[in-house]
């Protein structure tokens, strides 16, 4: 049975309502937590997306590239025990890092990466990230301060 166009878009709908949530915590949240600016944030992001996209071109779906939460504890403590500058030297050395791994990968394919990295591993990381930052974004909604 084909789905008629009003169940198509309300899906599309929320997909686009959880993204915002999604978008919302990646590109305002995480700059407002390690002490950068938001702007900057978005800024960059769409570019990323805007050059990702071209790369790929139709050889997977669109989608849009944001900041991770992965970096929050580092960026805070290099921004507290360094400054701006020398954080984002780090971040940009963390970036470099990226692409040379995706070069690696688009040459030996991604076999060698899921047996480094597998689904049973990366899984549980990223949970324990989740739930170790509940209780900052529960903190941030009531008003109270991010600790």
């Amino acid at each position: 049975m084909k789905p008629t166009t009003y169940n198509f878009r309300l899906k599309d709908s929320i997909i686009g309502i959880q993204f915002l949530f999604v978008a919302f915590g990646a590109l305002i949240l995480v700059p407002i937590l390690t002490g950068l600016d938001s702007s900057v944030a978005l800024f960059t992001a769409g570019l990323g997306t805007l050059i990702f996209q071209f790369i790929n071109r139709e050889n997977i779906p669109p989608i849009f590239l944001a900041s991770s939460f992965a970096f929050i504890v580092p960026i805070s403590y290099g921004v507290k025990t360094w400054g701006i500058a020398a954080t984002m030297s780090g971040l940009v050395a963390s970036g470099l890092l990226y692409i040379l791994l995706s070069f690696i990968i688009r040459f030996k394919g991604s076999d060698f990466l899921h047996k480094l990295l597998p689904a049973v591993v990366v899984g549980p990381v990223i949970m324990s990230i989740g739930l170790i930052l509940s209780p900052v974004a529960v903190n941030l909604a009531m008003g109270k301060t991010g600790d």
